[in-house]
């Protein structure tokens, strides 16, 4: 899996400006313990190159780039001091062609399609769209990237939690970039538990987790078909009779005969099912591999290998 594919499952990559470098392994852990094991650490100030060496060497396993990157020097200062991805404001030939001929991941900003069909010619697939908002947000998005069928875009500028998932959820963008997890008065008082917080937050609009269904087993075609009836009976739900089970609503799924779980199975609706798979991962949970749905190319649903109360518990594309 390559640098970027990381980033899109990420989905939201923290821009960070660190004043002090001493301040940017604590911050960054603050962000990986909400759920973010990725930064961004500008080169807005003079610490940025020691900033990006302190996460390096006490977070491994944090992605870590640099952005602001605006000379072919900095790329070099920035990846020997640990960065593994460039991200610059705009496209300059000269930082692109060292960082390709390198092989070296950089996001380059764009913002028209000259910039697009440049990026296009050194082999890129992937760029970011700066200044977001400014430039027109997600609707200028959609329609700069209509003649250009496998570029994608990261979205920074003007990102916030109202307009996150207006970008995310448009196929060609793959993460985008913002900095509200992590305002300044924070980072200047060391309130990591803060930026913890925001972080949390910022993955569960992420996410979109929430309960689809639950599906009971019953013993029986018959037992099923009771059980839905009575549940028809207190809530109000209408009934619908398939195959392999009876749905009252569209909350509760009685199977006509034991399925996976010793109790039933959970469905939890989320966003995005390989992204949500991989921040789950994150948190410890493994998945039963075998059981994915793929559709399009893409997972649509697929089960975690354990069960929870009894239950089966498996993500679903909302």
């Amino acid at each position: 899996m390559d640098i970027m594919d990381k980033l899109s499952l990420a989905g939201l990559i923290p821009v960070i400006k660190v004043e002090d470098a001493a301040d940017a392994a604590p911050l960054c852990k603050a962000l990986k313990d909400g759920g973010l094991p990725v930064a961004e650490i500008t080169f807005r100030t003079e610490a940025a190159e020691e900033a990006i060496k302190n996460v390096h060497a006490a977070l491994p396993d944090v992605l870590l780039g640099a952005g602001t990157v605006l000379t072919v020097e900095q790329v070099k200062r920035a990846v020997s001091a640990g960065a593994a991805y460039i991200v610059s404001p705009g496209l300059n030939p000269a930082v692109v062609s060292y960082c390709v001929k390198n092989n070296i991941p950089i996001l380059p900003g764009c913002s028209s399609p000259s910039d697009i069909e440049t990026a296009l010619s050194f082999g890129l697939d992937t760029v970011k769209f700066f200044p977001a908002e400014a430039a027109g947000g997600i609707g200028y998005i959609k329609a700069v990237s209509a003649p250009y069928g496998n570029m994608k875009f990261v979205p920074t500028g003007g990102v916030s939690e109202k307009n996150l998932m207006d970008y995310l959820s448009f196929p060609k963008v793959r993460a985008a970039g913002g900095s509200w997890m992590v305002p300044a008065d924070a980072v200047k008082n060391k309130d990591w538990a803060r930026i913890t917080s925001y972080t949390k937050q910022a993955v569960k609009l992420i996410l979109g987790l929430e309960l689809m269904h639950i599906g009971i087993n019953s013993s029986s075609p018959e037992k099923a078909m009771k059980d839905a009836e009575m549940f028809a009976l207190l809530t109000g739900l209408s009934l619908k009779d398939g195959n392999s089970s009876v749905f009252a609503g569209a909350e509760f799924e009685f199977m006509k005969k034991p399925f996976r779980g010793a109790n039933g199975h959970i469905a939890l609706g989320v966003n995005d099912v390989a992204r949500a798979k991989w921040h789950l991962e994150m948190r410890g949970f493994a998945f039963d591999e075998e059981s994915a749905i793929v559709k399009d190319g893409k997972i649509a649903a697929i089960y975690l290998k354990e069960e929870i109360a009894g239950f089966a518990v498996h993500l679903l594309k909302k």
